[in-house]
């Protein structure tokens, strides 16, 4: 029986064992990939928008030659914090299913993978699964094709290519400008007026540049409708007018989307706003006693609202919570076992 089982090995994840780790409770941290998954999935040069310091969990510093680290920087600071701390993670193991017994306590189903299944119990259960795993689907024709793609990791297979990139965010920016360094002919088209204004103030100059040089172009107000062999189908937003894009590959950076399935199957309330699960946010407890959520999961269907330096502070709020549940749970039976008439 552990006293905490985390579902997750995310930047949040991790932070919520090791706090758990602090307070004496026993913390197994079961992962359906690799440690840090999503990390491991954002584009091989990417640069975070977060300082070193922001990104640090355990109070361990993140050693960092820039002032904000890379994507093979932080893989490599995550796995030694992981390794510090000795936690116990059981990577290749995805959580089925979570019960809460009478006793009140948990129940955990999980498949490894090669298919075996294994039971697992717990006085209590943070989900923290992140959302990478699950991207906003467009919809449309096409879009289930293998020249498709909503994980951009690199440019080089696109050299010389005619790239389609969905989206006005930072990671549609990205993949744009790096696509267009290694030779591919580059259209970002966007539903919106403008780029999004979030997009990292030392990039956007360059991303402007080269759109004002004719080596990006840019077709806002406008949706991608149809995804075929050899084009794509944009239609104007503004007239309902579509033109044929000559094209071989599409990048579609529509955002992604936390997995609520397990949250719901698990009797936590979601919200009618924007499908949020309902929590304490002083503890991070759910409606269901002993189940909390940590990271990004918790956030509406605007999964920009938890980022790895607010969703790391969960943990210590759950890890409170906890050990003073259990520290009133031994002062009441140590007074119900005192002996008549004790002080």
């Amino acid at each position: 029986m552990e006293d905490v089982i985390i579902i997750g090995a995310g930047p949040c994840g991790l932070s919520a064992a090791i706090e758990c780790q602090k307070q004496g409770l026993s913390a197994l941290i079961v992962e359906k990939h690799n440690i840090v998954h999503s990390i491991f999935l954002y584009p091989v040069n990417m640069q975070f928008f977060s300082t070193a310091e922001l990104l640090e969990i355990g109070d361990i510093p993140f050693p960092c030659s820039n002032e904000k680290p890379y994507r093979h920087e932080a893989l490599v600071y995550y796995r030694k914090v992981a390794d510090h701390y000795g936690l116990r993670i059981a990577t290749y193991e995805e959580a089925e299913s979570i019960a809460r017994e009478q006793d009140g306590t948990f129940t955990i189903k999980t498949r490894r993978r090669f298919g075996e299944s294994r039971v697992l119990k717990a006085r209590n259960v943070v989900v923290s699964s992140g959302y990478f795993d699950h991207p906003n689907m467009l919809g449309i024709p096409g879009e289930n094709s293998d020249k498709v793609t909503h994980y951009f990791r690199e440019a080089h297979p696109y050299a010389g290519m005619k790239v389609a990139v969905i989206g006005g965010s930072n990671s549609a920016v990205d993949a744009a400008m790096e696509l267009e360094r290694v030779g591919a002919d580059v259209t970002v088209i966007y539903r919106g007026d403008d780029l999004s204004g979030n997009i990292k103030p030392w990039v956007r100059p360059l991303f402007d540049g080269l759109v004002n040089k004719g080596k990006i172009r840019t077709i806002t107000r406008s949706r991608v409708v149809e995804i075929q062999a050899d084009h794509v189908v944009v239609e104007s937003l503004e007239n309902g007018s579509h033109e044929q894009l000559a094209n071989d590959f599409v990048v579609a950076m529509t955002g992604f989307r936390p997995d609520r399935g397990l949250l719901s199957a698990s009797g936590i309330e979601m919200s009618e706003d924007q499908d949020k699960p309902v929590f304490d946010p002083a503890t991070m407890e759910s409606n269901v006693p002993g189940l909390y959520v940590a990271g990004v999961v918790a956030s509406g269907r605007n999964a920009n609202e938890v980022f790895i330096e607010t969703g790391r502070g969960h943990g210590k709020l759950i890890a409170a919570h906890i050990a003073a549940r259990r520290a009133e749970a031994v002062r009441i039976r140590n007074t119900a076992e005192a002996p008549y008439g004790a002080n």
